[in-house]
């Protein structure tokens, strides 16, 4: 979350101050972005599996998911969760809250200076360094809001399960397709993939 919203700030200080890019987002910025974004990551975890290892488990020991999940792992406990429960709850409406302001804010800027831009060529360029972005927060936002959104976890196995293997698996995987069709040869290659007589045109 918190990786997407530094991008959204790099997305930012690269339309709105294209000159000074590479002063204002400089490596040692970078690297605290980076450090400041696991650092949260390794603390929320950390609370997330401390709150979990004090729970009394006492059915089986099988647990009805692929992976480790929160909710699969909660649903074995035989105790009182709702420490762990309290605990998840805020560190996700606080994580998810934060990183989607920083974000929205980055783009409503965005959006401002986008719609002052005199020339269309500025205007179609920005929006391209903004578009595959975009696209990545609104499929990984959207997958986390229905994992974490579902009334009860014990009664959607299913739909946990699969948006588990959305948010794990798929995300990731797409991310580097996403970013890289901003690439012309990318571009030109997909085309030729989709169309292959356009291919045999331009030879």
């Amino acid at each position: 979350m918190f990786m997407l919203a530094a991008m959204a700030y790099d997305r930012l200080v690269a339309v709105c101050n294209p000159l000074l890019y590479t002063v204002v987002m400089s490596p040692k910025l970078c690297a605290l972005l980076v450090a400041g974004t696991y650092t949260w990551g390794t603390l929320c975890s950390s609370t997330i599996t401390y709150s979990l290892v004090q729970l009394s488990y006492c059915e089986s020991n099988i647990i009805n998911h692929f992976c480790c999940e929160y909710s699969a792992v909660l649903a074995m406990s035989c105790s009182d969760p709702s420490f762990s429960q309290m605990a998840c709850l805020i560190i996700s409406i606080l994580s998810e809250a934060c990183s989607v302001l920083i974000t929205l804010a980055s783009y409503v800027v965005i959006v401002v200076t986008i719609i002052r831009m005199p020339s269309k060529g500025g205007l179609k360029k920005a929006f391209s360094t903004c578009t595959s972005h975009l696209t990545a927060i609104s499929i990984f936002h959207g997958i986390i809001l229905l994992l974490y959104c579902v009334p009860s976890s014990k009664n959607s196995w299913l739909l946990v399960k699969v948006a588990t293997v959305l948010y794990t698996v798929v995300v990731p995987m797409l991310n580097p397709l996403i970013y890289s069709l901003r690439n012309k040869d990318v571009k030109d290659t997909v085309r030729r993939l989709i169309n292959p007589k356009l291919h045999c045109q331009s030879t």
